[in-house]
C-alpha cells in the first residue's frame, strides 16, 4: 500500500507574511530587501577598490548573519515580439516598417543563441528569539547558529522582536548605501509574488508577465 503524500505546505517553513515581515514556524522573523545592482566591469580600479573596501567594513560591521540571494528567471519576449509585429503593420511609412522587420530579426535571431535572464537581487535580514535548529539550510532558515541578541526572555514581546529586526535592516540599508547599493524592504503582496515564483518556477515575458 502506497505511503500518503504530504502536503506542500509542510515543506514551507512560512507560518505568515504580516507587514511586511515573514515569520516563521520555528519563531523566526525574516525581512527581504531588494537591492539595485551596480556594473562593478564598468567601474575604474580605483573605484572597485573603493567598492570592495566598502562592502568588506559593511560586513565586518554586523554581529548577525544576513544571506545574499539572487532570483534569476528566463525572460520569453515572444508577447514583445509579437507587440512589434503588430505595430509594423500599422505603420505607414515604408521606411520605418522596414527598420522594424530588421529589429525583429534581430532581436529573435539573438535570443535563438543567448537567453534573456532576469535577475533581482535580495538580501534576508534575520531575527531569532529561539535557536533555530543546526544544519537548517534554504532561504529562510539559513542560519543555523544562534544569532547574537536573539535570545528571548519571559518579558520580551513580538513588538520587540520587530524592533530589534527593523534595527538590523536599516543598518544593512545604511551600509549597502555607502557602496552605492539602494535596499528596500519588500511589503506583502512583493513577498507573496516573490514566494509564489520560487516555488512555482515559470519563465516571464519582456513585461514581466508569466507564461
Amino acid at each position: 500500500m502506497a505511503e500518503p503524500t504530504q502536503a506542500s505546505q509542510q515543506f514551507v517553513k512560512i507560518k505568515e507574511v504580516r507587514d511586511g515581515i515573514i515569520y516563521l514556524k520555528s519563531g523566526g522573523l525574516r525581512e527581504v530587501l531588494i537591492v539595485s545592482g551596480i556594473n562593478f566591469e564598468l567601474k575604474s580600479e580605483g573605484e572597485q577598490g573603493a567598492i570592495l573596501a566598502n562592502f568588506q567594513r559593511f560586513l565586518n560591521s554586523l554581529d548577525f548573519g544576513i544571506q545574499f540571494f539572487i532570483h534569476s528567471r528566463k525572460v520569453n519576449i515572444a508577447r514583445y515580439l509579437a507587440n512589434m509585429e503588430e505595430h509594423k503593420k500599422e505603420e505607414t511609412n515604408e521606411l520605418l516598417r522596414v527598420q522594424i522587420e530588421e529589429y525583429i530579426n534581430f532581436v529573435r535571431n539573438f535570443i535563438e543563441e543567448n537567453a534573456i535572464i532576469s535577475k533581482n537581487f535580495f538580501v534576508i535580514v534575520p531575527y531569532d528569539p529561539v535557536s533555530l535548529p543546526s544544519g537548517t539550510k534554504g532561504l529562510l532558515g539559513l542560519f543555523g547558529k544562534k544569532q547574537a541578541g536573539g535570545g528571548h526572555t519571559k518579558n520580551t514581546t513580538e513588538e520587540e522582536y520587530i524592533s530589534q529586526l527593523k534595527e538590523r535592516a536599516t543598518q544593512v540599508i545604511e551600509g549597502l548605501a555607502a557602496i552605492e547599493l539602494r535596499a528596500v524592504p519588500l511589503e506583502n503582496d512583493e513577498l507573496v509574488e516573490l514566494f509564489y515564483n520560487l516555488y512555482n518556477p515559470q519563465v516571464v515575458d519582456k513585461k514581466g508577465v508569466v507564461t
